[in-house]
């Protein structure tokens, strides 16, 4: 009888994703599918939910099924991500009329993502304190324990490095190693590395103009490639965010949001207000918040339920480039710096949030001018290197606790909504990478207004 049940829901999947492609060959646009993969995908969820329950061996079968869809369609993005990053760097240096305009660009994009996490920061201290979040009001049970247990233990390994180690790690080594993201500062990483490159051609083309020519030409040639690679992956983000947002919403764990309903409300508050301040951002520099908040939403809902900002760097990039007009060299290193660094929801937030609820359970007073500095200057230092795949705001947790002196075990107390919160915490980290290249590329006078202000130039090569 399981097995009737799975192939029936196996069934049905295939058969919106049937529906899916109808509307591809329809040439309804690229936007309308990836909604209708989210919307179909939210109901269908909670139908399985509804039905078999999120304990049930059958839906646990289903979603492995759905996963190959799913988490496929990630590990495809993360497949081009290195390449990609690498490409795309060394082709946006070569092709640089000046390079003292890698320094701005570099400049520009991560002091944007820093004071952006710098502020969130601020705004979870706020969300926090308006919600009187506390964490003596959660209750710990065997997961909650053994989620803490296993954020002390990997404190030891955070602890052990020193600031100066910490800078040394992002850079490379042994670029092979990360060109296999092993590390969590792999993709800084082959930045650094591909900027180098860059800069090597820079200095080729002024003593052995031939060769640097003949490079050139193969680093351009390459690019094409891998751009075409990125657009036949990315044809299938309808599909992938139907089964993300399938099995997310079909094994959510209600009973724990209805525990943890305030932390939930309180972090997706400070969200939408961080949301808000990005799109005031907008506004600021002279260009209209919908306009670009309508371009970068497809964007945004992959992040959302992909819990992904690497993985997100191939959508990032495009959308930039082709729907925002960002200029082409600052949207590589906007997509790439800010799936590491500056991360306003996983590195400012989250960890600002868990330590104004932890460090009442010490005695400390979370809302002295002393306590909150302290907070704020160590987020925008630990928004450094934060890993841009799930996982990420733990390791920035780790960071900012143990540098405020806070136990880190009672961050342990929210592992049964931490998909759900990981979902918007994602989004806003991948709109700060926008906003980090559309603002730079605003300043720099490298903003393609005309592509900006077409309100048809939503990824018009990926809806094709």
């Amino acid at each position: 009888m399981d097995s009737l049940f799975l192939g029936v829901n196996i069934a049905v999947f295939l058969a919106i994703i049937g529906f899916l492609i109808w509307m591809q060959k329809k040439h309804i646009s690229f936007t309308k599918r990836v909604f209708t993969g989210l919307g179909i995908g939210i109901i269908f969820g909670a139908l399985l939910q509804a039905i078999y329950g999120t304990d049930s061996d059958i839906l646990a079968n289903t979603s492995e099924w759905y996963h190959i869809v799913g988490s496929g369609y990630i590990r495809l993005l993360m497949m081009i991500v290195v390449p990609l990053v690498m490409v795309s760097i060394i082709q946006a240096i070569i092709n640089l009329e000046k390079s003292s305009e890698l320094g701005k660009m570099s400049a520009w994009i991560i002091g944007i993502l820093v004071t952006t996490a710098m502020v969130a920061a601020l705004v979870g201290v706020g969300s926090a304190a308006l919600f009187d979040l506390n964490a003596d009001q959660i209750e710990a049970g065997q997961a909650e324990d053994e989620r803490g247990n296993m954020m002390e233990s990997s404190l030891e390994e955070v602890q052990d490095l020193s600031a100066p180690e910490k800078i040394l790690a992002f850079i490379p080594s042994n670029i092979f190693l990360d060109m296999t993201g092993e590390r969590s500062t792999s993709v800084i990483a082959v930045v650094i590395f591909s900027m180098f490159v860059g800069i090597a051609v820079l200095g080729v083309r002024r003593k052995k103009p031939e060769q640097a020519e003949m490079f050139t030409k193969i680093v351009n040639a390459v690019y094409a490639v891998v751009m075409r690679i990125v657009t036949l992956v990315l044809r299938l983000t309808p599909y992938g965010i139907l089964a993300l947002i399938t099995t997310t919403v079909a094994n959510t764990d209600v009973a724990g949001i209805v525990e943890l309903g305030k932390f939930v409300i309180a972090s997706y508050a400070a969200i939408f207000v961080m949301f808000i301040i990005h799109l005031v951002l907008v506004g600021a520099f002279g260009l209209n918040p919908m306009v670009y908040l309508k371009k970068a939403l497809p964007v945004l809902t992959f992040a959302f339920t992909s819990r992904s900002s690497a993985g997100t760097i191939p959508l990032n990039i495009q959308a930039q480039k082709n729907s925002l007009g960002v200029d082409q060299g600052i949207a590589n290193m906007s997509a790439s710096f800010g799936a590491t660094i500056g991360q306003n929801g996983c590195a400012g937030i989250y960890p600002a949030m868990l330590a104004v609820m932890i460090a009442p359970s010490v005695g400390i007073n979370p809302l002295t001018p002393e306590f909150i500095i302290k907070l704020v200057l160590i987020v925008g230092i630990s928004s450094f290197g934060v890993a841009g795949v799930g996982g990420g705001a733990t390791f920035a947790a780790l960071i900012v606790l143990s540098s405020m002196g806070l136990p880190v075990a009672l961050a342990g107390l929210l592992i049964s909504i931490e998909a759900l919160i990981d979902m918007g915490r994602t989004a806003l980290n991948v709109n700060d990478s926008m906003l980090a290249g559309t603002l730079t590329s605003r300043v720099l006078g490298k903003l393609n207004l005309q592509t900006f202000n077409d309100q048809t130039a939503i990824q018009k090569d990926i809806a094709l």
